[in-house]
Order: C-alpha cells, then sequence, then structure tokens
C-alpha cells in the first residue's frame, strides 16, 4: 500500500451530495476532472472492471459478441434516422478542420445497424447479438451524484437483429434474463418497470430500478405485481357522467384567489354549498408550459387537471417525446392576451377560443393547444378560471361546456391510485435506472436501409432490440446500497481486493508475517492489498481499510507473538482471532463459498428462483 496509487481523506468533497459519491472520491476511486467529468483511479478502475466482468460473462452466455466502435462519430447516419436533431441539446457536437460535422456518441444504434448492414445480407446470418462497454457522451444540464448521472459515462449497449417478430421477443426475453442474473450476481436489488421508449423507439421497453431513496427516477408498484416507471403509467379513466340535471355554469366572485389553496378558501368561505365542502379535488387547473422541439420550435400548450395535482414534467415529457418541457413565463403568454394568470379557464383554450384557426394543412393559430389529464371526462364538473382577475367558474361541465383538443398523461401519480390493470392501489418509490432494455422494432433498419432476404429470396427488413446498462453507475449504485459510516462495503465479485492484509506494530516479524500471508493468499488465486506502511498508526491503517471496503481484513499485529491473528469481515464488522496457520485457509474458504454463491456456472434456477429464455432454451 506504501507505493499503491491510492490517498484517502477524511472530510467529504464539497461538491458531493450523496453517500456513493462522497465514499468513492474519499476512499481515492474516483477523482472529479470537471462537472459531470470523473477520472477512474486504479481501485477504482478495479471495481469496474469487476462489474464488467460479470456483464461480460453474461451477455456471452447468451450468445453475445463482444466489437467496440469510435466514440468520435460522423453526422450522416444519425441524420438518416432524424436524431442529428431529436437529441436536442444533450448531444455533443464538434466540427473538424475540414468543416465536417461529428459528435460524441451518446449511444451507437445507428453504429450496430450499419455494421450488420455492411456484412450480413441472409437470413441465415440472423440472429444475432453484439455488444460492446463503451464510453457514451451526453451533455447533462444538471450532472448529479457523482457517476450516477454524468456527462462521460461507461455504457454496455448490446443489440439483437432478428428476422421475425417472434425472433426479437426471443432475444428479448435472453437479455431480459441476462440482466437478471447480472444484477443479482453483483448483489443489487432491482424492479422491473414498465418504461416508456422516449427518443428510442420501439414497441416495448423496461427499465431495471435500483430501489433508493436518492433516485431520480419514481416508480410504482402495486399489491397484484404492477410495477412501472411513474411516466409509463396510464391513468384509468373514470366513466362519463350524465350530467342532463347539472346546473348551468356561472360566474362567481372568488377575490384574490390565484392558487388552488386560496381558490377552495374563497369557495367554501362566498359559495358553499350544502352536502360537502368545497376541495380541491373539484377544481380544474390549467398550466401553462412550453415544449421545446429538437428543431428549436416552440409551442405554448396549456395542461388542463384536476387541482388536487401537480404537473410531473417528466410525465408531461414522456407523452409530448422528444420535447422538453419548461414552465412559460410572461413573454410566452403575450400571444394569447385572454389568458389570465391565476385564473385561466378552458373558454379561451383550445377549440374552446373564438380566435382559434385551423388551416388546410391543420395547422393550429390563435389559441394554444388544450390537452386535460384522462380524468377530466364527460359529464365532469368543475370550478375553474374565468378568464378575469378575481372570478371563477362554478359547474363548467366537461362535454357541454367546454372541450379538448385531446388527453394527456402529465399529472404527478399519488399514493393509493388505482394500478391500470385493476391490480390494487399503488405505492410510489425512488430508483436509479441501472438498465434500460427495448424492442426497437424496425426504426433504425428502415432508416439505415438494414434488409436481408428471407428463406424465399425476398428482401425484408432487419427488426432489432436495444439493451444497455449503465456500467459505471452500477459502480456507484452498489456504492450505496452497501455502505456504513465507516466506508464502503464491496462485494467479494467486485471489490477491488478480495482481503486487505494489515501489519500493525513496528516489529519487523509482524511485517515479514503479513507479506507472506499476503502471498499464500495471491498464489491461492485472490487478490491482496497489503498495507505495509511502516509510520502508519493501527488506528489510522483501520481507518482505511474500513474506507476502502475490502470483503476481509487479515489483520497481523501483537497476536503474533502468541501464534494468533485477527480475520474481520467487513459487512458483519464479526472479528475473529485464528491460528496463524489457519489464517489463509481459513479465508480461502470463506471466499470460496461467496464467490460460489455468485458464480457464472450457477443455474438461473438457483439464482432466479425461476429459468431464464436462455436455461429454457437449453432444456427444450
Amino acid at each position: 500500500m506504501s507505493s499503491y496509487f491510492v490517498r484517502t481523506l477524511r472530510e467529504d468533497p464539497v461538491e458531493a451530495e450523496v453517500d456513493s459519491h462522497k465514499l468513492l472520491v474519499r476512499a481515492g476511486y474516483i477523482r472529479r476532472a470537471a462537472p459531470g467529468i470523473y477520472t477512474w483511479l486504479p481501485l477504482g478502475l478495479r471495481a469496474l472492471r469487476n462489474v464488467e466482468t460479470v456483464i461480460r460473462q453474461e451477455m456471452d452466455r447468451i450468445g453475445g459478441q463482444e466489437l467496440q466502435f469510435p466514440m468520435l462519430l460522423p453526422k450522416e447516419p444519425y441524420q438518416a434516422t432524424n436524431r442529428w436533431e431529436e437529441y436536442g441539446q444533450t448531444l455533443f457536437k464538434l466540427r473538424d478542420r475540414k468543416d465536417g460535422d461529428y459528435l460524441l456518441a451518446p449511444t451507437h444504434e445507428e453504429m450496430f445497424t450499419l455494421v450488420v448492414k455492411d456484412w450480413y445480407t441472409s437470413y441465415k446470418d440472423l440472429p444475432a447479438i453484439l455488444y460492446q462497454m463503451k464510453e457514451k457522451y451526453r451533455d447533462e444540464a444538471r450532472p448529479r451524484a457523482g457517476v450516477i448521472r454524468g456527462r462521460e459515462f461507461i455504457m454496455k449497449d448490446s443489440y439483437s437483429f432478428d428476422l421475425t417478430d417472434a425472433g426479437l421477443e426471443h432475444s428479448y426475453q435472453l437479455h431480459r434474463g441476462a440482466y437478471q442474473r447480472i444484477y443479482t450476481r453483483l448483489g443489487l436489488r432491482y424492479a422491473i418497470c414498465k418504461a416508456t421508449s422516449g427518443a428510442m423507439g420501439g414497441s416495448q421497453s423496461e427499465e431495471f430500478l435500483f430501489p433508493c431513496a436518492i433516485g431520480e427516477d419514481t416508480f410504482v408498484q402495486s399489491p397484484g405485481g404492477y410495477t412501472a416507471n411513474a411516466e409509463a403509467v396510464v391513468t384509468p379513466p373514470p366513466p362519463a357522467l350524465d350530467y342532463s340535471d347539472a346546473p348551468q355554469a356561472k360566474v362567481l366572485d372568488t377575490p384574490d384567489s390565484p392558487t388552488i389553496d386560496t381558490l377552495v378558501a374563497q369557495a367554501n368561505t362566498l359559495h358553499p354549498r350544502t352536502d360537502r365542502p368545497w376541495r380541491a379535488a373539484d377544481t380544474l387547473k390549467n398550466v401553462v408550459v412550453v415544449a421545446q422541439y429538437p428543431d428549436g420550435r416552440e409551442e405554448v400548450v396549456v395542461v388542463g387537471l384536476p387541482g388536487n395535482r401537480e404537473v410531473d414534467v417528466k410525465r408531461l415529457e414522456a407523452s409530448l417525446a422528444p420535447a422538453e418541457i419548461r414552465m412559460a413565463e410572461a413573454e410566452d403568454m403575450k400571444p394569447y392576451p385572454d389568458l389570465v394568470p391565476g385564473y385561466i379557464g378552458p373558454q379561451v383554450l383550445g377549440p374552446n377560443s373564438p380566435a382559434r384557426h385551423v388551416d388546410q394543412d391543420g395547422n393550429i393559430s390563435g389559441s394554444p393547444r388544450y390537452l386535460v389529464d384522462p380524468r377530466v371526462v364527460e359529464g365532469t364538473r368543475w370550478i375553474t378560471g374565468a378568464n378575469a382577475p378575481g372570478k371563477h367558474v362554478f359547474d363548467l361541465v366537461m362535454g357541454r361546456d367546454f372541450e379538448a383538443d385531446g388527453t394527456v398523461e402529465a399529472a404527478e401519480i399519488q399514493d393509493g391510485d388505482p394500478a391500470p390493470d385493476g391490480s390494487g392501489p399503488l405505492s410510489l418509490q425512488r430508483g436509479i435506472e441501472v438498465g434500460h432494455i427495448f424492442a426497437l422494432g424496425r426504426k433504425y433498419a428502415q432508416a439505415l436501409d438494414l434488409k436481408v432476404l428471407d428463406e424465399n429470396g425476398k428482401s425484408q427488413v432487419v427488426t432489432m432490440g436495444s439493451y444497455g446498462i449503465g456500467v459505471s453507475r452500477v459502480v456507484a449504485a452498489i456504492a450505496e446500497a452497501s455502505h456504513d459510516e465507516k466506508g464502503l462495503i464491496w462485494p467479494v465479485n467486485v471489490a477491488p481486493f478480495h482481503v486487505y492484509v494489515m501489519a500493525t506494530g513496528k516489529e519487523s516479524a509482524v511485517f515479514d508475517r503479513a507479506e507472506a500471508l499476503g502471498r499464500e493468499l495471491e498464489a491461492a488465486g485472490f487478490q491482496v492489498l497489503y498495507d505495509d506502511r511502516p509510520k502508519a498508526s493501527a488506528g489510522v491503517k483501520f481507518k482505511d481499510a474500513e474506507l476502502l471496503g475490502m470483503p476481509y481484513m487479515l489483520v497481523v499485529g501483537k497476536g503474533l507473538a502468541q501464534g494468533q491473528v485477527e480475520v474481520r469481515t467487513r459487512a458483519t464488522g464479526d472479528s475473529v482471532q485464528v491460528p496463524v496457520e489457519d489464517a489463509v485457509s481459513v479465508l480461502v474458504q470463506k471466499l470460496r463459498q461467496e464467490l460460489e454463491r455468485v458464480d457464472l456456472q450457477r443455474s438461473s434456477t438457483e439464482l432466479l428462483g425461476q429459468p431464464d429464455q436462455f436455461e429454457v432454451d437449453q432444456q427444450s
């Protein structure tokens, strides 16, 4: 250790907000080079490579073949798929000395498609699975949490190529099973969540989320087994209501009530109803947003939703993809003078506006598009803005008094909301996305003309799947999941070293025996970090060992005089004294048991409790 390239820190870095970021920096695993950009130091790189090894083993197991593309790519393939514009501001673009346009790859769909197009011409070449582990680049507006969300990151991306939809489904299930095995072997909890496809496109996608309080993603679960990213939840609309006996809408004074809370208070004070108090859920809130499209176009959109809910920007962006969403400002609303902030009602929105004009090409002008929450169904009655300061409309009925341009999934999901499949009430959790699988279909193959001849000699467009794992993010997720107040606690197959051998004291015999034990462990096939620092105190060495987080510590100290050494288990804190001659065999036994538990050769039935697609194929 005296010559190993590592320095530990006693204080948390000022920019670090989450435990994994703090500990990876303090333990000398990573070093910040710029916002969202990190150097992987020797210890960190060893942990990263160990994660890569598990991923590589599982990808090879299902027939994947590894290759590697460059990071710097030409513009033309991304123009062909329209992603040169669709990716928007997150795409790193640059120009060479000859004014050629290039990008730093955010993903490599286009390159995988083209390499298969160049080499494969017949159905006999398929199916195929290709993968790589490679740096990716995205100009994140808000890089955070160390390597959890960076502007440079390492991803395993793989792609399947099949002739038929049935073949794609089979490849998808192969990857799904491989991902379950990867995270299980790495000791990382996960939830498989229905997800949106976003800019990637495709017919279906699922996210693998690590449940974690600091996660950026919200996902939901029901008692009946429904699991989905909140962005992908489809709101079950209530049935339409009979409004034949509904009173006529009326405009009433509601002074000083630009918010839902003030509106409810004023409604109950000035216009109480006899059967029950007015609630936020009785109000229709109209939120003005701006959709920013990748081509630079901006569109003012108004979202109508029950007043007891807030707009979830991620859900709205998923619904309006590839647009990004920001809240409208005064300047954005100038073209629509009828919109009175705090008192906006449907009467001047969408198809309800007298100013609305639709030309022969279907282009809308005069009034902003009006999209409502699925709960705003025909016959529902609302209190909403009257488009005048201090006034609201009561008993405004959807379908009778106003219409919308369509519905949109934009409202936040709340605990207790019904699952779309009827499997019970939803509960919300936070999570970190560590993997995502897509059934892409023929989008990229069609755009780049990837075709092969089928068994009848007819040219067919190939269907594709895309499957990503955030390798660097997984390292951080494991650190986030496995640590205590003293430092990191690595799983045995991820740890940079299996054993931290420590010599405490000043006697040369202690150092000689510690070094010899370390060499015996290495001869048995295990990785050893030997703390041979002669001037470091035992306290410093113990603190460093706990911070670095190797699974086991072998302490050679004053007990050596009685023929004893100490074996410590980092995860449990257990400590036992063992005869010095037994120390290596004790550790070897412990390590082999742990490694066998997460070994590649374990069947999926043993690892997961059920066979995966690969295992089913082997048995059939």
